[in-house]
């Protein structure tokens, strides 16, 4: 039987994983492959949880673990460059070592309220990365969903992760639809140009959709007063909070809002619980 106190201690103790490939997604957006020592994956996970990764003398900061649990090879992290632990994790190279433990959260729910459901995934900038494990989790078990429709938008064409992985495997994927715009006209782009939250309502969704949505907190606020408008109910609309997480086991604090701990109680929350909420996000 499963002890959660057991699989907190568990997730607080650091394990050495190693750098074995670094992809370059945009100009400032990495994705890392991390093996344990001894190959595979360092810890089991379900779709929107976080890992701790760490680099000893410098630290550490919580990320999505963006590969599916479906593979069991390697671990992935699209990581951002932001501050000081991103900027060092961006000038590493392969081979070298990290320390890294978890998983945290909860995850998307989706064994339980995705299973059978047409899906519909919305996400702006390095918000895809959250949605890339659901994503291809659902992809791997195609026959527990219905129809998928993937609605994302970046601020350029260059600024689009994960661009190849979605034309080549994504775009090709039966009963899956994929929508890409970015924010301004530019050369070379013949696709959709507009904001996230307004190709949504262009797009005019049937509402007998899942939605999962992440991206700045300004996107999730207008692109989901654009789903109410279409006829979306809140307790359709799921999303994560990983940013306000810190330590990932509720001790420091950080995370707090209201009566809820983002890393016990979350990341992923439906829409409708964040309305019991303070407005601190």
């Amino acid at each position: 039987m499963y002890n959660r106190e057991q699989g907190i201690n568990e997730a607080l103790i650091p394990k050495l994983g190693v750098v074995t490939d670094i992809r370059v997604d945009t100009p400032d957006v990495k994705t890392f492959r991390v093996n344990a020592l001894d190959g595979g994956v360092c810890f089991k996970h379900i779709p929107g949880q976080c890992a701790m990764l760490s680099i000893p003398g410098v630290g550490e900061a919580m990320f999505s673990i963006t590969s599916s649990p479906t593979n069991t090879e390697y671990m992935e992290f699209s990581i951002k460059k932001c501050g000081c632990l991103t900027e060092w994790l961006h000038h590493m190279d392969v081979g070298q070592q990290i320390t890294i433990r978890g998983p945290y959260g909860n995850g998307f729910p989706v064994d339980t309220e995705f299973k059978g459901r047409d899906l519909l995934f919305i996400a702006g900038g390095i918000g895809l990365a959250p949605l890339r494990s659901v994503i291809n989790y659902v992809r791997h078990y195609r026959g527990n969903y219905g129809h998928i429709d993937i609605v994302y938008g970046s601020r350029s064409k260059e600024d689009l992760v994960d661009y190849e992985e979605i034309m080549n495997e994504w775009s090709k994927e039966q009963d899956t639809n994929v929508y890409l715009t970015i924010d301004r006209e530019q050369p070379g782009w013949d696709g959709h140009v507009g904001f996230v939250p307004n190709y949504v309502k262009e797009l005019n969704f049937d509402t007998n959709k899942t939605v999962i949505i992440c991206g700045p907190p300004i996107m999730i606020k207008f692109t989901l007063a654009g789903l109410q408008e279409l006829g979306f109910e809140k307790t359709q609309v799921y999303t994560t909070m990983e940013l306000k997480m810190k330590c990932g086991i509720g001790k420091c604090g950080r995370c707090n809002i209201g009566s809820k701990y983002v890393c016990k109680d979350g990341p992923v929350f439906r829409c409708d619980q964040l309305d019991e909420l303070p407005n601190e996000y």
